[in-house]
């Protein structure tokens, strides 16, 4: 074998020169399931680097051109037939790198386009029921003038200096056995790939194959749908030649109710009462997510204590798909206490005649100490801590000492 002038596309592969096709076939193998995208998203430049190494060295004419030139005798001594130009290619969205998962690819083998993610507020109201809404949208569309060519039939040409693929591959030797890949937007068709004579251009689209074009998508959204839920329209993305179109995705957004809280498919309120209510039953009224007139009872006799929750069963949100089937709603009571003073001594005594007992006060000793209970404010932190504040500073007007406590003098 003649003298080897490039070793790295051996080194990647991880085998020397010389080695036999079925050795090859296995180290390429192995690195690839170790670097595909599916299994090491991280990895897709070394995965495109083992890719083209494997392209090279398992073609023979390939592997001899470069095993006496290196890959600057592969771009220059391709003689007319593809040759490094197409290597890169398989790297650049095709070949092997297609062939081996390239999930921008559809099914069928072609290049999938992006899907179109687009938020959708909805009340909580438009869950409970359900809704139909209309939603407009600009997207592109292939231009019909010109069939999405961009201009009449033979117009459209093949960029001849990147050969169609909108960048320039520029390879730079920096040593012995030493080469740099650069890459560039190709200046001649702006990274288009093609090139097209102004006065053959389509008038309608300006040459860009596609238009903008307004789009309204009539959208359902189901009884019991959640926030974060998504609704697909498949295919209505942007359109573009050769390209099969993405997804339009909306994302609900749920917006925040002045009643209800959802947890699931439960619902959650909060209802004030008054002590009356609390010691004596209640009825009360509220207007539910579909607008029905809910009438709450709850008999006299039974305590409702302050903070306490009761359930309603099958007053919460429906189930998705199936929505005669529904969830608990849940009432957190907030008991308001009258203010002081409210009633007389007189009305107070008679009061307490109605309530349970008081607990029988212990007998008192002597040395026992009565005390003030005061009302408390939060926001101005204890009595001990401006007790000792006051402290602190006294002292310091006074020129104590300051430290840990009382020091003694000794005689």
């Amino acid at each position: 074998m003649a003298n080897v002038a490039d070793t790295k596309l051996y080194d990647i592969l991880g085998v020397p020169p010389g080695v036999s096709d079925n050795d090859l076939k296995k180290a390429y193998r192995k690195l690839a399931k170790e670097y595909h995208p599916d299994k090491n998203p991280n990895a897709g430049d070394k995965f495109k680097e083992i890719s083209f190494a494997y392209e090279v060295l398992s073609n023979p004419e390939k592997r001899e051109l470069y095993d006496r030139y290196g890959e600057q005798g592969l771009r220059e001594g391709s003689g007319g037939s593809g040759g490094m130009d197409d290597i890169f290619s398989h790297i650049f969205g095709g070949g092997l790198f297609g062939f081996m998962g390239n999930q921008s690819r559809s099914r069928n083998g072609r290049r999938r386009g992006e899907d179109m993610m687009h938020p959708l507020k909805v009340s909580l109201e438009d869950l409970y029921n359900g809704k139909t809404t209309k939603l407009q949208l600009s997207k592109n569309v292939l231009c019909s003038s010109c069939n999405g060519q961009g201009g009449k039939s033979g117009a459209v040409q093949k960029c001849a200096a990147c050969r169609g693929r909108g960048m320039r591959i520029m390879i730079r030797q920096l040593a012995p056995g030493m080469v740099q890949q650069m890459q560039s937007v190709c200046s001649d068709c702006n990274g288009e790939g093609e090139v097209i004579n102004e006065k053959d251009r389509c008038k309608k689209c300006e040459g860009k194959k596609v238009i903008k074009e307004v789009k309204i998508l009539e959208v359902h959204v189901d009884k019991g749908m959640k926030h974060g839920q998504r609704i697909t329209f498949t295919g209505e993305a942007d359109q573009a030649p050769g390209v099969e179109p993405g997804d339009i995705v909306l994302l609900l957004q749920e917006k925040e109710h002045e009643m209800f809280q959802r947890d699931g498919n439960d619902l959650h309120m909060t209802h004030k009462i008054g002590l009356v209510e609390a010691l004596c039953g209640f009825q009360f009224t509220f207007k539910h997510l579909d607008a029905r007139q809910i009438v709450v009872k709850y008999p006299p006799g039974k305590v409702i204590e302050p903070g306490s929750v009761r359930v309603v069963r099958g007053e919460g949100m429906p189930q998705y798909r199936n929505p005669f089937e529904k969830g608990d709603l849940y009432i957190k009571f907030d008991v308001q206490f009258p203010e002081n003073n409210w009633i007389s001594q007189e009305k107070l005594t008679e009061l307490e005649d109605f309530l349970p007992s008081r607990p029988e006060v212990p007998n008192l000793i002597s040395e026992a100490e009565e005390v003030d209970l005061q009302e408390f404010d939060t926001t101005r932190g204890s009595s001990g801590g401006q007790r000792r504040e006051a402290y602190n500073d006294s002292s310091d007007e006074e020129g104590g000492h300051h430290g840990p406590g009382v020091q003694c003098a000794h005689q």
